[in-house]
């Protein structure tokens, strides 16, 4: 098996109001236009907890049964022993899983698919990873709903002279290597778009930044930690500048000082 990332469940908790927040309603309306009347089966890719289904399933019609795909047993097992979430109609979706690598993802995996969907899943697979989904939803013939790929941009509030230094090698740490994989980070949302695009689909997408700061510090707090940490993993030579830097937003962070907006992208892809 692939060296992969872990995620822990905790971070998936404390980030999931901030997902809910920045995806996009306009994409999921449309998604669910093109998926017709009857029962609908949605494949969910690097599922996680769950926190998709529980977003996307009240705004669509069902009946629905979601088929959570992820590397992690645990996780998934956890998303489908937790609260079952209900449809545009208020009935209870079916929930099943599957364990496994993306890479290989193939249409026989999506069988009777109506909706592939993924969050937070681009940046973090390898340019095969991205083709095995992207050829597996053109076999599969289905609509695709890729949400909050990382597009490698931070802003900051107050801006530092040394933020576009660290933001720099953070980006440089999501396209590292881990074990045989080369990830594809802030590209692979982009990756995924010309994909689609060159096999002949139709693509739209939509910013939708997370807001840190306005709602549950912890969540920014968590973010800049990783975020900073991440950087310094990377370039060790500014440990020196990190350490006063670190202290810097700390402080701002303690008097509720500092807020970020961290970019990410929806995309939406139909044939």
């Amino acid at each position: 098996m692939s060296e992969i990332i872990e995620v822990s469940s905790e971070w998936l908790a404390l980030r999931e109001q901030e997902d809910a927040r920045a995806r996009s309603r306009r994409l999921a309306r449309a998604a669910a236009r093109r998926l017709g009347s009857g029962p609908i089966v949605i494949h969910d890719l690097g599922s996680g907890t769950g926190s998709m289904t529980r977003w996307l399933a009240p705004l669509l019609l069902g009946p629905q049964t979601w088929v959570l795909h992820d590397w992690n047993a645990d996780l998934v097992e956890r998303a489908a022993e937790g609260v079952v979430p209900l449809d545009q109609e208020r009935r209870a979706v079916t929930v099943r899983t599957r364990a496994g690598e993306l890479a290989r993802l193939g249409s026989d995996d999506l069988e009777d698919a109506s909706l592939v969907t993924a969050s937070a899943l681009l940046d973090v697979l390898t340019a095969e990873e991205v083709r095995a989904v992207v050829q597996a939803c053109v076999d599969a013939g289905c609509p695709a709903l890729f949400s909050l790929s990382v597009t490698g941009e931070v802003r900051l509030d107050p801006r530092d002279p040394r933020d576009d230094v660290f933001q720099r090698a953070f980006n440089e740490h999501q396209e590292r290597r881990v074990g045989e994989r080369r990830l594809l980070g802030p590209s692979g949302g982009a990756f995924a778009h010309r994909l689609l695009l060159q096999a002949g689909w139709n693509v739209r997408s939509a910013a939708t930044p997370w807001r840190l700061g306005d709602h549950d510090p912890r969540l920014l707090e968590q973010w800049f930690d990783g975020w900073l940490g991440a950087a310094l993993e990377q370039r060790a030579d500014l440990e020196v500048d990190g350490s006063g830097y670190r202290a810097l937003r700390s402080s701002q962070l303690r008097h509720g000082a500092l807020s970020a907006t961290v970019a990410h992208a929806d995309l939406l892809a139909w044939p």
